[in-house]
């Protein structure tokens, strides 16, 4: 198990992740239509191949620490926070989570592209757990953080990737949490908003909240987090400073 520690005195921990396995079953045949699917169901003549995105994770966090996640596309590093997020339910293993959380996993996954920026801000505020009421008070910090302006009033359809992004951000970050979950969300938008976001996340920091960050970019994370896990087909290989974990993984792409 991986242990992250900030000093001698132990505190509580943020996050335990205990021997966890998360299986998917493969179908080995291509079905086009559901149709087809229930009939073959029916028939037993589906055939599933296992696939363990995930293997035998042990590590946990403590409050503070900021937790950068790398690996190469494949590795499970998504898999791990939508398992940690409760998105999905680990096959073995447990998670413990201490805190209020906060997932920025997919950002804009509740929006109705029918729909103006105003009136997603109260529908993915609803799907992020968000009163109206808290929505009515904090409407105005997100139009303002999200710098869409006349395009609230917009429906999402005529809005560019990057912009829903920025709206997303700007609603799930209008809370306080005491644990956030980022993945890849820094890396959308235009260079100026990414600057924005990122300190954004900073100014978090000083709150004390617990950080797991996946990006693909290094420096990022070199400049996000005080320490690292690394993932490789599923299994921890290797935890401890950013600046460790984050040489490991350059020998790996480099190789």
């Amino acid at each position: 198990m991986y242990a992250f520690r900030n000093g001698v005195k132990m505190t509580k921990n943020a996050i335990e992740v205990k021997d966890v396995s998360l299986c998917f079953n493969l179908s080995e045949e291509k079905v086009d239509d559901l149709k087809t699917f229930l009939i073959k169901k029916i028939k037993g003549d589906i055939r599933y191949n296992e696939f363990w995105a995930l293997k035998n994770i042990s590590f946990h966090v403590e409050k503070g620490d900021r937790i950068g996640i790398l690996g190469l596309n494949g590795a499970g590093k998504s898999t791990l926070l939508k398992v940690i997020s409760g998105v999905l339910k680990p096959t073995k293993g447990s998670v413990r989570v201490n805190g209020k959380i906060a997932p920025l996993l997919e950002l804009g996954a509740g929006f109705d592209m029918q729909y103006t920026g105003r009136e997603n801000i109260y529908l993915y505020g609803s799907v992020l757990g968000f009163s109206r009421s808290f929505l009515n008070e904090k409407y105005q910090e997100i139009a303002e953080f999200s710098e869409l302006g006349k395009f609230l009033d917009v429906p999402l359809k005529n809005y560019s990737s990057g912009m829903r992004a920025r709206l997303g951000f700007s609603i799930a970050t209008v809370v306080e949490p005491e644990i956030l979950i980022l993945d890849e969300v820094l890396s959308v938008g235009d260079a100026k908003f990414r600057k924005k976001s990122e300190n954004k996340v900073k100014s978090m920091f000083d709150k004390g909240v617990t950080v797991l960050f996946v990006s693909h970019t290094i420096s990022q994370v070199k400049a996000l987090c005080n320490k690292a896990i690394l993932l490789e087909h599923g299994e921890l290989i290797a935890g401890g400073s950013v600046d460790e974990v984050a040489a490991i993984y350059e020998q790996k792409i480099n190789s």
